[in-house]
């Protein structure tokens, strides 16, 4: 069903750009005939939209990897630097689920802790939508902000980074076997808001993964046994996307033109003072509007990092 649901969307969408394009043609013809300077000028602007459609739709097609439609979650974690790294992180979180929501995708919070004074020091969140995983995984490494900081009286010019994790939610036909006794389980009371019950009591669940070192944790619930569930699929998820960056790495090698998409790099920097820009260290892609970037307008950037880790493993492809 979900197949038949993607493919619905992708006639549609086709239909769709067919019918735009040559009602718009036509509106221009009959705005020339008439002489009507206003509907040409509406007509074209449409185009032009019609245009960044079917880009965006064309990069989506190229979304066939195993697990691209499905469902992601997204790990951030503040880096060093106490209340500033911790202001950005949060400024991430916000960042993404605004794309999430201009993208009509629902965004439920799994895990957070708050900074000391604002903040988090980290947070995992679930993105649900068509293709989650396969756009946001171009977000992880880690992404550095450059401003004049609000927490230093000083006000002198502050460096944070803080890092993304993006991983898929693999449902139940796929197989990980994890061992019992591979796992050190913890539980703690929860933090932030969540009612008296959440944190008063020891519901949230810490599962370490010794073989990987993986760490997952989930504070969603009250119960200590939901908490649990969601934490091992979690861990599934990301023992499987471990996996998957395996064979992708693999893949990769083989090519000449083979760019580093190792997830612990920077590959991004947002800079507010003294002048600003955000730029994309591994496509070039640069925008000197970065508040608006900040509050969720990356599709260009997603766009254009996607398209490259595609061309390369067409590359690949082409040769083997």
């Amino acid at each position: 069903m979900r197949e038949r649901d993607e493919l619905d969307v992708a006639v549609k969408t086709v239909r769709a750009l067919e019918t735009g394009i040559a009602d718009n043609v036509e509106l221009i013809e009959l705005g020339e005939a008439e002489g009507d300077e206003e509907i040409v000028r509406d007509a074209e602007n449409a185009l032009v939209e019609l245009k960044n459609t079917a880009r965006r739709t064309q990069i989506e097609t190229l979304l066939s990897g195993e697990v691209d439609g499905n469902d992601c979650y997204v790990e951030i974690h503040s880096g060093a630097g106490g209340t500033e790294s911790q202001d950005w992180a949060n400024m991430l979180l916000r960042m993404y689920t605004r794309w999430a929501e201009r993208r009509k995708m629902k965004v439920e919070t799994i895990e957070m802790h708050d900074g000391e004074e604002a903040g988090i020091k980290s947070a995992t969140i679930l993105v649900k939508g068509h293709n989650a995983y396969g756009w946001m995984k171009t977000e992880s490494g880690v992404h550095r902000l450059v401003r004049i900081s609000p927490y230093d009286s000083a006000a002198r010019r502050h460096t944070s980074f803080s890092s993304v994790w993006v991983y898929p939610v693999v449902d139940d036909s796929i197989d990980i076997e994890i061992r019992e006794a591979d796992l050190k389980i913890d539980t703690y009371r929860a933090s932030g808001a969540g009612g008296q019950h959440v944190n008063t009591t020891d519901s949230a669940i810490r599962i370490t993964h010794i073989p990987s070192g993986i760490i997952v944790a989930c504070q969603q619930e009250r119960s200590q046994h939901k908490n649990r569930a969601t934490a091992m699929n979690m861990l599934k998820a990301r023992l499987y996307e471990m996996e998957l960056q395996k064979r992708e790495e693999a893949a990769m090698a083989q090519s000449a033109s083979k760019t580093d998409i190792g997830w612990g790099h920077q590959i991004r920097s947002y800079v507010l003072q003294p002048y600003q820009m955000v730029k994309d260290l591994r496509t070039g892609v640069e925008s000197g509007q970065p508040s608006v970037v900040l509050d969720g307008d990356l599709d260009d950037f997603m766009e254009a990092a996607l398209a490259q880790r595609v061309g390369v493993a067409t590359d690949v492809a082409a040769e083997e």
